[in-house]
C-alpha cells in the first residue's frame, strides 16, 4: 500500500521562520494538521510500472513468504569474462591504462559518419582471412562500414545482391564476401537485425508485458509544481505579437526606402540648380560682350562721320 511522506516546503524570504531551542517547542506544535503529504509508492516506480506481470509477483512473494529471491525480475544474461580479461589484458600484455578513455582524432575531422555496427571477434577472423585470399586492403571501418548500410536497407525484407551492389558500390568479389558473409551470420544468430536496438513501446497505444522494453509512454501526465500552460490564448498572442513585429519592419524599411529617395531628389535638385546658374552666367557675360562690341562700333562708326564732314568742307 502507499505510504504518506512529508514533502519539504520552500523557503519563504518575506516570511520570518520561527526557531525553537531545547525545550522552548510549544506542546501546541503536535496537533498541527499536516497538508503538505505525498503519496509514496513502497517500490519507488511509477504506477504504470508497478502493474507489470513480473514484479507482481515477486510483491506478492515477498509478502507471503518473506521473500522474492526466486522470483526475480528477468534481467539480461550475464557472461563471465575472468579468463577473456586475463588473456587480452593480462599482466605480460602491452595494454595500459590510457589517460582519456574519449579520444578526439583532429585528422579524421567530424563530418566523418561513423557506423552503428561494431565488429566482433568472429568479424575480425573472418576478415583477416578474406584480406589474405583476396589480396586486397580492407580496413576494419569499412566492413564496419558496409555491414550497416546492409542492415539499414534491409527493412522488412533482406536486400538482394543486385541492392547490395547499389548500395555498397564496391568491388564485386568484395560485395559478394561480404554480403554472403553478412547473410549467413543473420541466418546463424535468428534476429532482425545485427545492430543492437533499444526495444521501446508500441506506437499503436497497446499495453505489452515484454520485460526488456527499456522506455514507456506515460499514460497520466504528472503534475507539476509550476504549471506552465502554453495553451491557445497564449499561441493566438505570440502569432498577433510576431504579425506586428512583421508590419513594424516592413514600416521601418519603406521609411528607410523614402527617406533615401528624398536625399536623392534633393542631391538631383542642387545639380539642376548649378548647371542652370553656370547657364545664366554664360548668357550674362554673352550679352555684356556684344554690348561693349556694339559701342565701340557706334563710337567709331561716329568718329569715321565726323572726319569725313571735316574732310569735305
Amino acid at each position: 500500500m502507499s505510504k504518506l511522506s512529508f514533502r519539504a516546503r520552500a523557503l519563504d524570504a518575506n516570511k520570518a521562520m520561527p526557531v525553537f531551542v531545547g525545550d522552548e517547542i510549544p506542546a501546541e506544535l503536535d496537533f498541527v494538521a499536516v497538508n503538505r503529504a505525498v503519496m509514496e509508492m513502497p517500490t519507488g516506480m511509477e504506477k504504470d510500472e508497478e502493474s507489470e506481470h513480473h514484479l507482481q509477483r515477486a510483491l506478492c512473494a515477498q509478502q507471503a513468504y518473506g521473500t522474492a529471491e526466486m522470483l526475480a525480475i528477468p534481467v539480461p544474461g550475464m557472461e563471465d569474462v575472468g579468463e577473456r580479461f586475463i588473456r587480452l589484458y593480462g599482466s605480460n600484455k602491452s595494454f595500459k591504462v590510457p589517460k582519456q578513455f574519449i579520444h578526439v582524432q583532429p585528422a579524421l575531422g567530424f563530418d566523418m559518419e561513423v557506423p552503428d555496427y561494431d565488429m566482433d571477434s568472429e568479424d575480425e577472423v573472418w576478415l583477416n582471412k578474406q584480406v589474405k585470399q583476396l589480396k586486397m586492403d580492407v580496413p576494419p571501418i569499412k566492413f564496419e562500414n558496409m555491414i550497416d548500410r546492409l542492415e539499414k536497407g534491409s527493412g522488412q525484407t533482406i536486400v538482394n545482391l543486385h541492392e547490395a551492389k547499389a548500395l555498397l558500390k564496391e568491388d564485386d568479389d568484395l560485395i559478394m564476401a561480404v554480403y554472403d558473409y553478412w547473410l549467413n551470420k543473420r541466418l546463424k544468430m535468428k534476429v532482425a537485425s545485427l545492430i543492437p536496438q533499444v526495444k521501446t513501446e508500441r506506437r499503436d497505444g497497446l499495453a505489452t508485458n515484454n520485460p526488456y522494453v527499456a522506455f514507456r509512454r506515460r499514460t497520466e501526465k504528472m503534475q507539476t509544481r509550476k504549471n506552465r500552460k502554453n495553451d491557445e490564448v497564449s499561441y493566438e498572442k505570440m502569432l498577433k505579437l510576431k504579425k506586428d513585429l512583421k508590419k513594424a519592419l516592413l514600416l521601418l524599411e519603406v521609411l528607410k526606402r523614402r527617406e533615401k529617395t528624398k536625399k536623392e531628389f534633393l542631391k538631383l535638385t542642387v545639380e539642376v540648380i548649378d548647371k542652370r546658374l553656370v547657364s545664366f552666367i554664360s548668357i550674362l557675360l554673352c550679352s555684356v560682350s556684344f554690348y561693349l562690341k556694339f559701342e565701340m562700333l557706334v563710337f567709331f562708326l561716329l568718329r569715321y562721320s565726323l572726319f569725313l564732314l571735316l574732310f569735305i568742307k
